[in-house]
């Protein structure tokens, strides 16, 4: 059985129960070691089999679950924060139906959900944003034409970049273009939860040069957007006044 398991944003506590699980009876860990925080894999057992996939081809990867599988082990494929988002699970997935190979889910915190966690922010401010666009800048992995950073930014929702520290000139310039300005609100979370956690706060105007000073070039998300800002409305969900399936409106 492969389990794909989302390791979280870096924390060990904050893998979840069922993943923690998963760890502790593998037989064969491959895991993302660009990304993962390795201390998770103080959680396997002693005689487990450990791969660091940062150095394999998606081939190389494939075949360690067909060996695992022909032995009659199990194998966690490790990837940082939830493996939905940048994960490349898709490829293993399909391969592993073609050869009729059982797999599961299971997932996972994702570091944006630990960079907001670092700014104690609300990425769904009332009034502000009600949209969270995740992205990433084109650099040698392209996306599709009208996902480009200059057209996603036109919605001046609330916006989270991944992949994409090391361009934060380009990524600068892009946002510009879009319903952005030089004041809006953005910040730099370097490692979210990690013991090297860094929070950089900026705005889209200095975000290039704030990311020079810091010297974070890489692991680390770009958040951007005005639910960064001081301005917001009051939820209507817990407003007195408002009516719900749960309680009348005292107007």
């Amino acid at each position: 059985m492969i389990h794909f398991v989302g390791a979280g944003p870096g924390a060990p506590d904050l893998l979840t129960l069922r993943g923690a699980e998963l760890l502790k009876n593998a037989d064969c860990v491959i895991y993302a070691g660009s990304l993962v925080n390795p201390a998770l894999l103080a959680m396997t057992k002693e005689n487990c089999r450990i791969l660091n996939s940062a150095s394999m081809t998606l081939e190389q990867v494939l075949s360690a679950f067909r060996e695992e599988e022909q032995a009659g082990g199990s194998t966690v494929r490790l990837h940082t924060g939830d493996p939905s988002v940048y994960g490349a699970i898709r490829e293993q997935i399909d391969a592993l139906e073609e050869e009729g190979i059982p797999y599961d889910v299971t997932p996972g915190v994702s570091s944006f959900s630990g960079a907001a966690a670092a700014l104690s922010a609300e990425y769904t401010l009332p009034g502000v944003s009600q949209t969270v666009i995740l992205t990433r800048m084109e650099g040698r992995t392209p996306v599709p034409e009208g996902e480009k950073l200059s057209e996603l930014s036109k919605h001046g929702a609330s916006m989270v970049l991944f992949l994409s520290a090391g361009m934060m000139k380009n990524v600068q310039e892009e946002l510009l273009k879009g319903a952005y300005n030089s004041k809006t609100p953005a910040a730099i979370v370097y490692k979210a939860t990690w013991p090297e956690e860094k929070v950089v706060r900026c705005t889209v105007g200095t975000l290039a040069e704030s990311g020079r000073k810091a010297g974070i070039t890489k692991t680390a998300l770009l958040l951007v957007g005005d639910f960064l800002g001081e301005d917001y409305e009051r939820s209507k969900l817990y407003d007195p006044g408002f009516t719900t399936g749960f309680r009348k409106g005292d107007k």
